[in-house]
């Protein structure tokens, strides 16, 4: 009887530990586990939008995922991702269709989908253009990041630079490099604008001068920008002659000027032969715009063979009439210009009240620039 007890204790002990192997020996096959759901949403799941800029949402997901959208004007960053909380960045570019725009954005884990709903206004519902003119260039700066994240420069099918430290006739400070020196990036093209940056390396201060490829004789010109802040600043959106042989006599249409020590305070001026600021004769107007270096505005010219009217916002506070003599002293603008854009630093205007280098870096941002013209 006691061999017998003896034999079922062992017998009882072999099984409890056969058992306790079959759980933990990873040689024994055991059925996988159920398959888990993914779990996964955006928040929020829908974004309206006034103009180019970007928005950003919160996308969680207990699985890897990837996002695609069906409109090239919205763009996501990333597009793809693990488990875990991601802020996406929505961007979409400026919008001139004349009507409100939608897109969607496609999150996708484990084949299974959620959509972000994106809705634009468009930004030519603010239309100042007179009647009768239609777009013949422009430049929207909604150039994409290049493939490896940097940062797209301007278009130089569409622009060209200027460089230079040698004062530019108004002994300004500032060196003008090609886009960009070594690692330093004066120009800059990404969430839909372009961005002049002005800013101190070692000794000297590097900025932007561009000039389009194209020019035009008599239209409607106009930018939309922000302007830079700090004493020293000298932001300008103006025209040369094409053909500029000689200073004023080929003319100069300054379309906006500011100075940083005078913020706010904008300025339209002409120059010629007659009318220059070096007789102190030269034509011109201001008009305050409290949040020029907060905001973004309009500012254009209309200039016909008549008349230069110089607008900001649509309202119109410049005038220069032709005198109708035939002369070029007075009138030399009837021959094809070119437009500029360029933050100079200090100079005879800009820096006479000193200037502020606590300020730099500077940045001038522009929207876009138009050209009308009359069929």
């Amino acid at each position: 009887m006691k061999t017998f007890s003896i034999f079922l204790f062992v017998t009882f002990l072999s099984l409890v530990l056969l058992n306790c192997g079959k759980k933990n020996d990873p040689g024994i096959l055991t059925p996988d586990p159920e398959p888990v759901n993914p779990v996964f949403r955006v928040t929020p799941n829908q974004l309206d939008f006034q103009g180019a800029s970007s928005q950003n949402v919160i996308f969680y997901s207990t699985h890897s995922w990837t996002a695609s959208s069906n409109q090239e004007w919205c763009t996501c960053t990333p597009s793809s991702g693990s488990d875990g909380s991601t802020q996406v960045q929505i961007f979409v570019m400026t919008n001139i269709t004349g009507n409100t725009r939608d897109a969607e954005i496609t999150f996708t884990v484990e084949g299974e989908k959620t959509v972000l709903k994106v809705s634009q206004e468009s930004s030519a519902q603010a239309n100042y253009v007179p009647q009768g003119y239609s777009l013949v260039w422009n430049d929207e700066f909604n150039d994409p990041r290049l493939s490896d994240g940097k940062v797209a420069l301007p278009n130089t099918s569409k622009w060209y630079y200027e460089t230079g430290a040698h004062g530019w006739g108004n002994n300004e400070i500032q060196n003008y490099v090609p886009g960009f020196l070594g690692k330093d990036t004066c120009a800059q093209v990404y969430n839909g604008t372009l961005k002049i940056i002005a800013k101190k390396v070692g000794n000297q201060v590097l900025s932007i001068r561009l000039n389009t490829i194209e020019s035009w004789t008599y239209g409607y010109f106009e930018a939309r920008m922000k302007l830079p802040t700090g004493k020293g600043t000298w932001p300008a959106f103006w025209m040369l002659a094409k053909d500029m042989k000689n200073w004023p006599d080929d003319g100069e249409i300054d379309i906006m000027e500011e100075v940083g020590y005078d913020p706010n305070n904008i300025v339209c001026t002409i120059h010629c032969k007659a009318y220059n600021h070096s007789l102190g004769t030269q034509r011109g107007a201001t008009r305050r715009v409290p949040t020029a270096q907060t905001d973004f505005h309009v500012y254009a010219v209309e200039w016909t063979e008549d008349y230069i009217y110089g607008f900001v916002d649509g309202v119109r506070y410049f005038t220069f009439a032709n005198d109708k003599t035939g002369n070029k002293n007075t009138w030399p603008f009837n021959v094809p210009f070119y437009l500029k854009l360029n933050l100079a630093w200090g100079g005879n205007w800009g820096g006479a009240q000193g200037v502020d280098e606590s300020k730099l870096p500077a940045t001038y941002e522009i929207d876009y620039v138009r050209v009308y013209q009359k069929k």
